[in-house]
């Protein structure tokens, strides 16, 4: 074996499995070092460690850690792994105890990401959830480095504003973004959205618990003509039949949420089961306004798969088995398990032999 050189090693350990390639790391100083140059995949789990074994894997594709990691080890990971594509640290919590109180302090800030965009322009994939400490800075020198990024995950970031939103607006590539339970998000941040280069590149968009937006955004939406999946789960009284009928001109989305709109009524259903033609699944869990009229309008319709229907009061049994029956696509229906006792066995075996009920 000491006659092989690096190129022969590296097709033996392609040859091996990925989960077993730690151990063959063992074998010699070679093996361990080829081993490395290999690696594309790391999930950090000692992030006080990170200096003594990451220099071993130049190559990383892609990076996760869940905690402990700092502005300081996003330096370092930068200039260690510049081709790094993916950027997973979803989690960003530690907590230290000061005066018997518990303070959550986030490690990671602005000043990490910077390093981050500086480092590694081929960011593809960034995740920061719950990182509270990151915001406008931060995101605008991601955004004009990472000229192949699509997803970017901000959710629960509790500094994202406005601002923020408008340097995002302006990427030419980002497909995916999340950002969920940014309550700093108004109508501005969305009219940013509806008129900068992202409308042309936009796929899935996730505004959940963006509680301080309202209708007038939510129109302004009808821009992202490129739009697939939008949730608007949870965004608050504001949010009524104006915004969701103007959803319905989103005519390529195929995924929506709704769920625990209360000021959504069949007016909006009308309409999006009207003009939604390729809508694969809708979640209207907790609208309290819909009826069996906004249910019964999707009878005709050609492409929905799922339909969620948890906590929807003023909907029969009568109403969803006609649904069913005529809806000749869909395949689940998630259904409140306390409509399952106001409910005949004959109806429910009718729904069961068309789709599948999954109570909740």
């Amino acid at each position: 074996m000491e006659k092989f050189g690096d190129d022969e090693v590296g097709l033996l350990l392609k040859m091996v499995a990925k989960q077993d390639r730690k151990s063959c790391s063992q074998v010699c100083k070679q093996w361990k070092r080829v081993e490395g140059l290999m690696k594309t995949y790391l999930r950090v789990l000692e992030p006080e460690s990170l200096r003594s074994f990451l220099p071993r894997f130049p190559n990383l594709f892609m990076l996760e850690a869940e905690k402990g990691i700092t502005d300081l080890d996003l330096e370092f990971i930068a200039k260690t792994c510049p081709n790094l594509e993916v950027l997973m640290l979803i989690e960003g919590k530690h907590k230290v105890f000061e005066s018997s109180e518990e303070l959550v302090l986030d490690a990671i800030s602005d000043d990490g990401l910077c390093a981050m965009a500086t480092g590694c322009r081929r960011l593809r994939k960034v995740y920061l959830r719950r990182r509270n400490c990151i915001g406008k800075r931060g995101v605008t020198a991601l955004i004009k480095s990472s000229f192949n990024l699509t997803h970017l995950d901000l959710s629960c970031c509790g500094k994202i504003t406005d601002e923020a939103l408008e340097a995002i607006a302006a990427s030419t590539s980002l497909q995916d973004l999340n950002l969920h339970g940014c309550s700093l998000i108004t109508d501005t941040g969305l009219a940013s959205l509806a008129t900068g280069s992202s409308t042309r590149t936009l796929k899935r968009l996730d505004l959940s618990e963006c509680d301080q937006i309202s209708d007038f955004g939510v129109s302004l939406l009808r821009q992202l003509t490129n739009l697939e999946e939008l949730s608007l789960s949870e965004c608050g009284p504001k949010l009524t039949d104006t915004g969701g009928v103007a959803i319905g001109a989103l005519s390529h989305l195929q995924y929506l949420n709704f769920s625990w709109l209360i000021n959504i009524s069949d007016i909006s259903l009308l309409a999006i089961a009207q003009n939604l033609h390729n809508l694969v699944q809708f979640n209207a869990t907790g609208c309290e306004l819909i009826t069996g009229v906004g249910i019964r309008a999707f009878s005709s319709h050609k492409s929905l798969e799922g339909l969620i229907l948890v906590s929807c009061y003023n909907v029969l049994g009568d109403d969803i088995e006609q649904m069913v029956l005529q809806c000749q696509s869909l395949r689940y229906v998630w259904l409140d398990r306390r409509l399952r006792s106001w409910m005949s066995h004959e109806m429910q075996v009718n729904i069961s032999r068309t789709c599948r009920i999954i109570w909740r």
